[in-house]
């Protein structure tokens, strides 16, 4: 069995951080808290919660650094608490998922036609094309927002995102897939 290569550029500094230097807990934080907002953010849709969960997230990864074995980077470790402490805030605010199976509806019927745009793009334009997307999947309910952002932008796929929200592989499937519908009819609607 092959072994994977990594390397772990903050390696000194989750070092120090296990000696307890608390400079070199800044500098982590410094380095690591836009990205761990962004995903509170996709996750919550909610600065105040955001912020809170990612303190919360940070607290937890320097009390339990000494846990930390370096079998992936220090990102991914954190990245995995953040996630965690992120839909704990989810459940806590007592959203309800639908279990789609319970209904029979199954997800095939929402497959959506790939989104092609014929124009080029510039930088400017994909920044705004960004932004559009961002304020879309805003405008996502709950559910759908999750499994997408969990699915497209954190790597997990439906059966991990089952696990995590307590559904079932096929309900992750099916709201991915309506997430999908309802956020390009969102973005279609935008006005450019």
């Amino acid at each position: 069995m092959a072994t994977t290569v990594f390397i772990n550029k903050h390696a000194d500094l989750v070092e120090q951080c296990k000696r307890g230097e608390s400079k070199a807990q800044y500098e982590l934080y410094r380095h690591y808290s836009k990205a761990m907002f962004n995903v509170c953010m996709r996750i919550l849709n909610h600065v105040g919660e955001a912020e809170d969960v990612l303190q919360e997230a940070f607290i937890d990864a320097f009390a339990k650094i000494g846990d930390f074995r370096q079998q992936a980077t220090f990102g991914v470790w954190l990245k995995q608490i953040v996630v965690n402490k992120a839909i704990n805030q989810l459940r806590s605010r007592k959203v309800e998922l639908v279990n789609i199976d319970e209904y029979g509806l199954g997800g095939d019927e929402y497959d959506v036609a790939d989104y092609t745009d014929k124009d080029t793009y510039t930088e400017d334009n994909t920044r705004y094309e960004v932004e559009r997307i961002r304020r879309a999947m805003e405008q996502l309910p709950e559910g759908f927002r999750v499994v997408l952002s969990l699915y497209l932008f954190e790597g997990y796929d439906h059966e991990e995102i089952g696990n995590i929200l307590g559904i079932s592989e096929t309900t992750s499937r099916t709201q991915y897939m309506r997430a999908k519908k309802r956020l390009l009819e969102i973005v279609s609607r935008q006005l450019f």
